[in-house]
């Protein structure tokens, strides 16, 4: 007898993986050109979702820092304090500074680029303005 909430092999259990919700409402603000209301963003999310389920991963981000919010009639409209690019970045920073063995994580992070992400990489470290992706030719 299986029980609630566990998986079998290949079956899931309809819950989703931690933070995938709150990557997805990111994702749904990322994509928008101006700031959002919890009613609009669950407009743009898939599935059935609760709109109290929606507010609360949004008050959770902003508690974290990670959305800004202004009033807008009797709630709120938010935006992201960063850019998706900035954010990854971020969190890319933030695990590489948990390993105490930095050589040894960058050379595996490294030797796992493909060749087009190493050329990249290799620009952006020896091209102009670093930090920042060389103009294109």
């Amino acid at each position: 007898m299986r029980e609630r909430g566990s998986e079998v092999a290949g079956e899931p259990s309809g819950r989703r993986a931690r933070g995938e919700l709150e990557s997805s409402v990111l994702a749904v603000l990322w994509a928008a050109d101006r700031p959002l209301t919890a009613r609009q963003v669950l407009a743009e999310l898939p599935g059935d979702l609760a709109y109290t389920t929606v507010l609360t991963i949004l008050s959770r981000l902003h508690d974290k820092g990670m959305l800004v919010r202004r009033r807008e009639g009797r709630g709120h409209a938010y935006t992201p304090v960063r850019d998706e690019a900035s954010d990854t970045a971020a969190r890319m920073r933030t695990l590489l500074d948990r390993d105490s063995d930095r050589d040894a994580v960058l050379a595996r992070f490294v030797s796992g680029l493909s060749a087009e992400d190493g050329q990249l990489l290799q620009r952006l470290l020896t091209g102009p303005g670093r930090g920042r992706p060389a103009e294109e030719s």
